[in-house]
């Protein structure tokens, strides 16, 4: 995935969806960005997103999605979205040990 531009709209975005890092540490990371954008986004947050990110963006996080982000709905959402039936499991975080 190509990185992010840092424009007014995006980092407004990650500002409200990602509130506990600077906006630009947020856009650094444009799968991690997009997955919280995918759980805590709102349709308006998803359509502005729609034009930095292809469908293969969205679908990209799913098939390697970052641990401890994804909810249960959501996840079980945009697996939908992308007709993927059945719903694979919601990543876990691996604990070494």
């Amino acid at each position: 995935m190509r990185p992010l531009p840092y424009t007014s709209d995006l980092k407004a975005i990650a500002t409200r969806i990602i509130w506990f890092e600077p906006p630009e540490r947020a856009l650094a990371d444009p799968v991690r960005f997009l997955a919280y954008l995918m759980t805590f986004g709102t349709l308006d947050d998803v359509v502005t997103a729609r034009r930095y990110f292809s469908e293969q963006d969205f679908e990209a996080v799913l098939d390697d999605p970052p641990a401890g982000i994804f909810d249960i709905r959501s996840w079980s959402y945009w697996n939908g979205v992308y007709h993927r039936r059945p719903v694979p499991p919601l990543p876990q975080r691996k604990i070494p040990g």
